[in-house]
């Protein structure tokens, strides 16, 4: 884990601690710091995924010539 952390308190249920825990563990993910590594992953995902979703609808009546222009002009340049 970085040296640039902050930590967090969290409250799930006890279900979900002990089903995420088992998943861990079947995945060989039992080690120090998974849990951490874990929530890490799915927060990233969830920004990301929500990021995309706002691009897209910002950008669902621009033709796909246009959006294809913008991305080869800096690709070609």
């Amino acid at each position: 884990m970085s040296t640039n952390t902050t930590r967090w308190n969290l409250v799930v249920p006890k279900q979900l601690d002990s089903d995420l825990r088992k998943l861990l563990a079947n995945e060989g993910r039992s080690k120090k710091g998974e849990l951490s590594k874990f929530v890490t992953e799915a927060v990233n995902k969830q920004i990301f995924d929500s990021t995309l979703n706002i691009v897209h609808e910002r950008n669902k009546n621009v033709p796909y010539e246009e959006i294809e222009a913008a991305v080869e002009e800096p690709l070609a340049w």
